[in-house]
């Protein structure tokens, strides 16, 4: 069984950014922990939330302290009908990562991945990196280019 962390980083060497991926004692589950352990404020922890519109699955990464809209995302994906947050089985189907570990790049599945500009706020933000004790830091450009994403506003 492959290690999530050790593909992300395999995934991270393949770009010139020179980002490191850091592990803790501690848990990094919610965005209030990954905080605590990494030692930022909860809005430059980057949240990776799978959501099912529309019958397709799009990843959104926005700033641990705001809520995703759906109504602007739906709006964003030009598509009506309901909003589900991905259950954990599906998340791990989809991605290859355990929930409060899911990082936004180095997928199982390829999906549509969405940078909320909430982030913009921060030099850098802090992206789970394959498990619920590991985070990296990165800017809003370096994952805009990591994982092929659009930026937009959702929150």
């Amino acid at each position: 069984m492959e290690n999530p962390v050790e593909r992300v980083r395999a995934f991270l060497a393949r770009f010139p950014f020179n980002i490191e991926v850091r592990e803790f004692d501690e848990s990094t589950h919610t965005a209030e922990l990954a905080a605590r352990a990494v030692g930022v404020e909860v809005g430059q922890i980057a949240k990776s939330v799978l959501f099912e519109v529309g019958g397709q699955m799009v990843m959104v990464v926005t700033s641990g302290d705001v809520k995703v809209s759906q109504s602007k995302l739906k709006a964003h994906l030009g598509v009506k009908g309901k909003v589900k947050l991905a259950d954990a089985r599906t998340i791990e189907e989809v991605t290859g990562f355990p929930p409060g570990g899911v990082c936004p790049f180095a997928l199982k599945r390829p999906v549509r991945v969405l940078i909320d500009v909430s982030m913009k706020r921060f030099p850098c933000v802090y992206i789970a990196a394959g498990s619920p004790r590991s985070a990296a830091p990165v800017t809003v450009e370096q994952l805009l280019a990591i994982t092929g994403g659009e930026l937009c506003d959702l929150s």
